[in-house]
């Protein structure tokens, strides 16, 4: 059975991470490599380097890649940019296949049981990044959406979900609401490169023009450029 390569980034936070992961052709298995941790704010001077030296290191280069495995959003607008550009420039020279996959689906995808999920990640100024999917094998979504805090204590204290977040912060405001909520891990290269290859084995990937980053969020030159009514 052939081995392949696979890349995962993740320039999505403060701080973000490259992965590098083996993977059975036609199989679900994922092997994981290594990983590379990568300093918030200096993504577009360290990222291009940092993905030669981790290739390097296990005398790789980027002619082995096979496929990435790429955080498409929500999260911060320019570490997004700056991984997806990336992803566009190698898939495009090696023409490799993209899984874009959704920090919300991510952290979804720590459910091991059935049934319906509400995936939480705080996006600052007092809102919440909320993902709605049914649990499996890879997470299938039904809704993505911006909520302020209380929204969110609102719409989670009714139905039959289970309710997850990697963030403690969002933790401790819905378990001081009376809900029941599982902390999680933040979803780290593994992961990533598990969803990525099983997006990629079901014709789920994206080419280079395709690719677009997950804002959820309209930046502020956005809002701000929007005429008053």
């Amino acid at each position: 059975m052939n081995r392949m390569l696979l890349l995962t980034i993740d320039t999505s936070g403060k701080n973000g991470s490259l992965g590098l992961a083996r993977v059975e052709q036609n199989e679900r298995g994922v092997e994981l490599i290594d990983v590379m941790p990568l300093a918030g704010g200096t993504f577009s001077a360290q990222l291009v380097p940092q993905i030669a030296a981790l290739l390097a290191q296990h005398r790789y280069t980027k002619f082995d890649l096979d496929g990435f495995a790429v955080i498409s959003g929500p999260g911060s607008f320019t570490g997004l940019r700056v991984g997806l550009a990336a992803v566009k420039a190698l898939a495009e020279v090696l023409h490799k296949p993209i899984a874009a996959i959704s920090l919300l689906e991510a952290v979804a995808a720590s459910v091991t049981s059935s049934g319906h999920v509400f995936a939480a990640l705080d996006a600052g100024r007092g809102e919440v990044y909320v993902g709605e999917y049914e649990a499996g094998d890879v997470p299938k979504m039904a809704s993505e959406r911006l909520l302020i805090r209380e929204e969110l204590v609102s719409e989670t204290k009714a139905g039959n979900r289970t309710i997850v977040t990697p963030d403690a912060a969002t933790a401790e405001i819905l378990r001081a609401a009376s809900i029941a909520c599982e902390k999680v891990a933040y979803p780290g290269a593994e992961v990533i490169a598990r969803l990525g290859w099983r997006h990629i084995l079901k014709g789920d990937a994206v080419s280079p023009d395709a690719l677009e980053a997950n804002y959820i969020r309209r930046s502020d030159a956005e809002v701000f450029s929007q005429p008053h009514r």
